[in-house]
């Protein structure tokens, strides 16, 4: 397949079509095992203590693995082009849940979810595919747009995994395995390359370990304090993944099906917000701005989802906290504005193994925590423990965020009377 010139990205809207679609799929796949997983952990355990616990081993397994693995796919991303990544990251994904319908024992599962971890970076991937495709002052609008896809994907995908669940608990995995099969032969036969011969570098396994590639994105002009941002508000997002279907399920009694619904509604609120309104909100509002903004209204939505009694008090937070789904896009389009147009797929690997290590330290808070409260009666406030703890580290984050970007302020308006004084 022909790769497409240092400017042809831009010109070709069919290339942004073709990620986005790309994304839809690969998010339907994931979002059908949300609402299942965990019960599925609660086949092989006896308490609900004991389910928590190897549901934060399981989810375990797949975060370490990703951590190592997703700077390694981005660097490798840079070397020999975003299409060939992806397509080992959807056979992965395939594996990954064939694998797991297949499994009768918990050390399957986690043995898988480590395979599966390894070989997946696709988001990472694909951000870099965005970046390499678009102008800096439209990646933020963009990343927006690969946002919606995510949401869509959360749309679809739980609705489906709660139906499908409800019929048997291991068809959703079979499902998944399939659109993930669908996704590698679409990418096979349709995606085309993104990044141009010209623009990549030699792969160093010495700058793809995770621990070089996080310091040298702490090290990009522009970052500084946003790598702790993404690090504190990564960890609050990953809590709230890790122990929403168990949360819900202690407190309100739900099941697969109300599991399901919720993470739809989740999932409209991104795309409305992402699609349709993320456009709209950068040409009233700068993106540092508008990060701060998202910031407050999340750190509000943790503390109102762990005080809710009643399930539609979810529904109304999740539908109130629209610009907490403006951070991502915001901030994301920033560090990749820092990072130059051969280094995007570290760049954005490093941001995914960032996120993943948060993936990993989740499970280890999140899940034991919400075991120390799983006893108490249903509609207890203490249950909300680890959402409370969310809020906490998104006010960690927003504080963060507001000092770097008034640091940045500062330094340009000193710069520019420095400048007036010389002259």
């Amino acid at each position: 397949m022909p790769e497409l010139s240092s400017t042809a990205g831009v010109q070709r809207p069919a290339a942004m079509r073709f990620i986005m679609l790309t994304v839809l799929i690969d998010m339907v796949s994931i979002g059908l095992i949300i609402p299942v997983l965990p019960a599925l952990v609660g086949v092989f355990t006896g308490s609900q203590a004991d389910q928590a616990f190897w549901y934060g081993a399981v989810t375990f397994a797949f975060s370490i693995a990703n951590f190592f693995g997703s700077p390694i796919l981005g660097a490798l991303s840079d070397r020999y082009g975003r299409r060939p990544v992806l397509l080992l990251g959807f056979c992965g994904l395939a594996l990954n849940f064939f694998a797991t319908a297949l499994s009768t024992a918990l050390w399957m599962l986690i043995a898988v979810r480590l395979v599966g971890g390894a070989m997946q970076s696709n988001i990472a991937v694909a951000n870099a595919y965005v970046a390499d495709i678009t102008p800096p002052q439209e990646r933020a609008r963009r990343f927006g747009m690969l946002g919606a896809m995510f949401g869509v994907g959360f749309i679809l995908g739980p609705v489906m995994g709660g139906l499908l669940g409800d019929v048997n608990l291991r068809l959703p995995f079979f499902v998944a395995g399939g659109l993930s099969l669908l996704n590698l032969l679409y990418g096979y036969l349709v995606l085309p390359e993104s990044l141009p011969a010209e623009r990549r570098r030699a792969f160093n396994w010495k700058t793809a370990n995770p621990v070089t590639s996080l310091r040298a994105l702490t090290q990009l002009k522009g970052a500084g304090r946003l790598v702790a941002v993404i690090a504190a508000s990564g960890l609050a997002q990953f809590i709230l993944y890790t122990t929403w279907v168990l949360y819900t399920t202690f407190k309100f009694g739900w099941g697969p099906k109300e599991n399901g619904w919720s993470l739809a509604t989740v999932g409209i609120v991104s795309v409305l917000v992402q699609g349709v309104l993320l456009g709209r909100l950068l040409k009233r509002f700068s993106p540092p701005r508008l990060a701060v903004l998202g910031l407050v209204s999340s750190t509000l939505a943790y503390a109102l989802y762990g005080a809710a009694t009643e399930g539609w008090m979810m529904f109304l937070v999740i539908c109130g906290n629209l610009l907490g789904f403006t951070v991502a896009a915001s901030i994301q389009s920033i560090i990749s504005g820092a990072a130059g147009a051969s280094e995007q797929g570290q760049t954005m690997g490093a941001v995914s193994s960032l996120n993943s290590l948060m993936a990993v330290v989740a499970p280890v808070i999140g899940a034991p925590l919400l075991g120390v409260v799983s006893h108490l009666p249903r509609g207890d406030w203490r249950i909300g423990a680890p959402f409370y703890l969310c809020a906490v580290l998104q006010l960690a984050a927003l504080v963060l965020a507001w000092l770097h970007f008034r640091g940045i302020r500062r330094a340009r308006l000193a710069a520019q009377a420095a400048a007036g004084s010389s002259a």
